[in-house]
């Protein structure tokens, strides 16, 4: 079983979303899903913060289709996000444009740059609770991604590689796209929830076994067996 203690690699990643038959339902009911315009993506949205809560919270991924209005609001409040750090850069960008400004459109692109890189710090982390401080604090966000170091550039380099073959699923009509959209998606999804989860699993893993030990009560820890004076 991959889960978010199975080491990050190209395979595990690209399996993760198959890699049993609830999950490929999942996918095949977000690809159903996407026939909707525009509350299907927020539904999908929706679907990968409650399958990366579950994991997190040590439950199985899936199945995460079970509350289609927790869901949608999932999905609302992290597009919400998403508008909230492009809205700044696209309209500078714009508006360099219209202006002939280079400098202008420079600093654009880059507020977008700046926007990418900090999404998926902060959709893992409004994963872990729901908080939406997590998305709407552009230093907290951004911080985020600077503490994922090396594993986030290689999470980010396996999302980029899920992305590129997605578009395989537009051989023929292209229907497949639906399916293989999701499927990327999820691997994105589960990639960056591995490099952002392992510092509170594992050491939140670490901190319960020590406490266990530290805190056993009284009631329970051996005691020494009593001997009667010798006479």
């Amino acid at each position: 079983m991959i889960d978010l203690r199975t080491p990050l690699s190209l395979r595990t990643s690209f399996a993760f979303p198959l890699q049993t038959a609830e999950a490929r339902r999942d996918v095949l009911v977000g690809a159903a899903w996407l026939l909707v315009p525009f509350v299907g993506w927020l539904m999908n949205m929706g679907h990968r913060v409650v399958m990366v809560h579950q994991m997190m919270a040590g439950e199985p991924a899936w199945p995460a289709w079970r509350r289609p209005g927790q869901l949608l609001r999932h999905g609302l409040i992290t597009f919400g996000g998403m508008a909230y750090y492009y809205l700044p850069g696209a309209a500078l960008a714009w508006l360099g444009w219209w202006m002939d400004s280079m400098p202008m459109m420079a600093a654009g692109g880059a507020l977008i740059v700046l926007a990418t890189l900090a999404i998926p710090g902060y959709m893992t982390h409004y994963c872990r609770a729901f908080d939406p401080r997590e998305i709407y604090d552009p230093v907290r966000a951004l911080s985020r991604a600077l503490q994922g170091g090396r594993a986030y550039w290689r999470a980010w380099g396996i999302a980029l590689c899920a992305l590129a073959l997605s578009f395989v699923g537009l051989i023929g009509l292209g229907l497949g796209f639906l399916v293989t959209s999701v499927w990327f998606w999820q691997v994105a999804g589960f990639s960056f929830a591995r490099v952002f989860s392992q510092r509170y699993i594992f050491d939140a893993a670490k901190w319960s076994s020590c406490s266990s030990i530290t805190r056993t009560p009284a009631s329970a820890r051996p005691t020494r067996a009593h001997t009667p004076p010798s006479t």
